[in-house]
């Protein structure tokens, strides 16, 4: 049987991976999809869950039978999914409790009952020990998809029940197209600086299109970039203030002041400029030698994990704008 999962692209040796253990009947009980937000992981959960209850004779799924088009529709009485709005503990122990009672029903239409559960990194400790009890001895056609931006916040127990897959950005070039094609007023310059900026994150790069958000995220960037160089302490603590009520806000401009930061470091050497911005990354590139610049980059790295793992907002910002002076040697 080969798998078809044409709805998400890239990511090729997961897709094999995948094509291999749903062909042969040895996909897992429990999936742990790995990813930072917009990579795909939902995307890829769903092609898995419609694959599951497909009935096509030569690729799964096939997108034209009536198990198929009930999974595409969110209408499959065999695939159930929930989602955490993504804050601290929002993915309630009560929920995982319906699913565990839910769950020792057999299927209606399908082999398979599948569950994904969007965001499980958002599970609280006595969720995640709820959901543990069903991982460890499941029913034979259960099936849990857990997407989480990183395996970390999720117990050992619960991972060692699970296999985890992670999950890259795809090329630029592939990217562009995509968005292209499924927004038929988007310019493929404009989508493919986006792609380059959220290195291969689609959904990022996506989210970035609409309104003019990749402009504003730039502007920011070089705001903070020209802070930052000229230590002027009142313009970095003015420009996270804008985030006070956009977190995921924040964690976009920092990843693109990370790629900033490393064409800074190592773009003079190579030549290729990742975010685009050849004024910024030029401007730190003279203003700080390698040591702070590496410093610099670690520094976004650590912020973006911070903010990803729900950090309290307002100390976040706070930190956010103590760690970069910090890292610049202020």
């Amino acid at each position: 049987m080969i798998m078809n999962f044409s709805r998400f692209i890239g990511n090729e040796k997961v897709k094999e991976q995948l094509s291999f253990l749903i062909s042969s009947k040895r996909l897992p009980h429990a999936i742990v999809l790995e990813g930072e937000e917009g990579i795909g992981k939902r995307t890829l959960a769903r092609e898995i869950a419609c694959a599951l209850v497909c009935r096509g004779s030569a690729e799964r799924p096939c997108g034209e039978c009536a198990q198929c088009k009930k999974a595409q529709k969110g209408i499959h009485p065999d695939i159930f999914e929930y989602s955490a709005a993504g804050g601290a503990r929002s993915f309630h122990v009560d929920v995982v409790r319906e699913v565990i009672n839910s769950v020792y029903m057999s299927p209606n239409e399908a082999e398979n009952r599948i569950y994904i559960l969007g965001n499980a990194h958002c599970m609280n400790e006595s969720a995640q020990n709820a959901i543990l009890k069903v991982l460890e001895e499941p029913p034979a056609y259960a099936v849990f998809i857990l997407t989480v931006s990183s395996r970390t916040m999720l117990l050992e127990t619960v991972l060692s029940r699970s296999v985890v897959i992670s999950l890259d950005g795809v090329d630029a070039a592939l990217g562009a197209e995509y968005i292209c094609a499924h927004n038929e007023n988007t310019d493929y310059s404009e989508a493919l600086e986006a792609m380059i900026a959220f290195k291969g994150n689609i959904g990022k790069a996506s989210e970035s299109l609409i309104g003019g958000k990749m402009q504003k995220t730039v502007e920011m960037v070089n705001k903070l970039c020209a802070a930052i160089a000229a230590d002027r302490e009142y313009e970095l603590i003015k420009c996270g203030s804008a985030f006070s009520k956009d977190r995921q806000e924040l964690v976009t401009v920092l990843e693109l002041l990370k790629t900033v930061f490393r064409d800074a470091l190592i773009g003079s050497k190579t030549g290729e400029l990742l975010s685009g911005q050849a004024e910024a990354v030029k401007m730190l590139s003279q203003k700080f030698a390698q040591k702070r610049l590496l410093k610099l980059y670690n520094t976004a790295e650590e912020l973006i994990e911070m903010a990803n793992k729900n950090a309290n907002n307002a100390l976040l910002i706070t930190k956010v704008c103590y760690s970069l002076r910090e890292a610049a040697g202020r």
